[in-house]
């Protein structure tokens, strides 16, 4: 398990704000942050959980991320909101923490992504 990213809520605009739309929410800041810091901003009816919506989150690259999860508190089972990366979320010690698995290189998935140059 590696770091990978902190996921930060906001209620403000941001520039270069990429659209899930599965998820209703606009994030934005990871590909442009030496340190993996990511905003985002989400749709009044976004489907997500209010302790994502509300309180920050540290991502973790894993290997296996059903292994990863085995046994924890599920917040958001494995979903894979885009081609080439499933995340899932747990609950640890009241905060959201989020496994990412990827199934080819990341600059493959974002390569856009100044950190892959």
């Amino acid at each position: 398990m590696r770091y990978h990213h902190i996921g930060i809520p906001t209620v403000r605009p941001l520039p270069k704000e990429d659209y899930i739309a599965a998820h209703k929410l606009y994030a934005s800041g990871y590909s442009q942050s030496p340190y993996g810091i990511e905003w985002m901003k989400f749709d009044p009816d976004c489907p997500l959980p209010e302790l994502v919506r509300k309180v920050p989150h540290v991502g973790f690259i894993v290997d296996d991320l059903e292994e990863a999860i085995a046994g924890r508190e599920i917040l958001i089972a494995p979903n894979c909101p885009v081609d080439g990366i499933t995340v899932a979320f747990i609950v640890d010690n009241g905060a959201p923490v989020e496994f990412l698995q990827f199934d080819r290189p990341e600059a493959e998935v974002w390569p856009q992504g100044a950190k892959f140059k």
